[in-house]
């Protein structure tokens, strides 16, 4: 088949790379437009650009779809399908009714569960004990399209946003490739969603990394855990921000006030709501990310109070 693939950032390269390397022609890819970035706002290809022109495949990077001639330059590709991953762009109806078989998107979540822009942190920062990915048919309405195929991935207790995130691309990118060979047989199935069972993974703001000690120290883990790496948990120490990159629960408990730091056996632990919390890597202003016990060595913690 003939598919365009629209995809951003990293999480779509695996999947961009997996349709090269299967039996299907890419015979065109869209990206976001370049933007700035480094310290020197360097005007910058994405993952998926890159990737694209490695292989020479031809680039369309519109603001929008709203020109004529962007939509006309998308029907003269005369595609089959159309594979989103994490474009950046809502796609009008008529985008979506250009490709012969229409448009399919790779959701990081098990849907109706965490619909939206952060389903891998929303899931983390929940509690869920799994998730995983989701190929559905695109529709005008938000992750909210008929189902053709997913695949569960067990969260583990050390996992972070960051280590579902690359397991997810990659399961992404296998369960897509799937699909595509199920439209080229013809055995594709489409299951509704559950509309009873929506829930959506609203998307991160940074006030959110503010850590509140008077929570549990399981929700705190869970909260460090999904926000990393993006914007990463915070606190203060002693007046200066404090993030807190890596955390454990520990089976200790405390009646110090929530916030207090205990460095018995040099561990980097603090008091909160319900239970004691291990800070495992830490970084301060202008310093590398370092762990609990390095920590302890240049700084005296032991009493002190985090968040005030």
């Amino acid at each position: 088949m003939r598919i365009v693939f629209a995809g951003t950032p990293d999480f779509a390269v695996p999947t961009l790379q997996a349709v090269i390397n299967s039996n299907h022609e890419v015979c065109a890819v869209y990206t976001q437009p370049d933007r700035p970035a480094g310290r020197g706002r360097k005007l910058t290809a994405s993952p998926v650009k890159q990737l694209a022109q490695t292989h020479g495949i031809p680039v369309y990077q519109p603001e929008n779809f709203k020109q004529p001639e962007t939509l006309a330059e998308l029907a003269a590709l005369n595609a089959d399908l159309m594979v989103v991953v994490a474009y950046g762009l809502i796609l009008p109806q008529t985008v979506i009714d250009t490709p012969r078989l229409g448009c399919i998107n790779v959701h990081g979540s098990l849907l109706p569960r965490w619909r939206g822009a952060a389903p891998i942190h929303r899931a983390l920062m929940a509690g869920d004990d799994k998730t995983g990915i989701t190929i559905m048919k695109v529709v005008k309405k938000l992750d909210a399209g008929d189902m053709l195929l997913k695949a569960e991935c067990p969260i583990g207790a050390s996992d972070t946003s960051c280590s579902l995130h690359d397991k997810l691309a990659q399961m992404g990118a296998e369960a897509l490739v799937e699909v595509l060979d199920r439209y080229q047989q013809g055995t594709v199935n489409a299951e509704p969603q559950d509309e009873t069972l929506v829930t959506y993974a609203h998307k991160l703001e940074k006030p959110e990394a503010v850590l509140d000690w008077a929570d549990t120290a399981v929700q705190l883990d869970r909260k460090i855990r999904g926000l990393n790496a993006w914007p990463v948990a915070q606190t203060l120490f002693k007046g200066d921000v404090l993030r807190v990159w890596l955390s454990a629960l520990t089976d200790k408990s405390s009646d110090l006030p929530p916030g207090t730091l205990t460095c018995a056996d040099h561990h980097l632990d603090v008091a909160t709501g319900d239970g004691v919390l291990r800070l495992l890597e830490v970084q301060l202003p202008g310093g590398k990310r370092i762990a609990g016990k390095d920590f302890l060595n240049a700084h005296a913690a032991d009493g002190a109070r985090l968040g005030s």
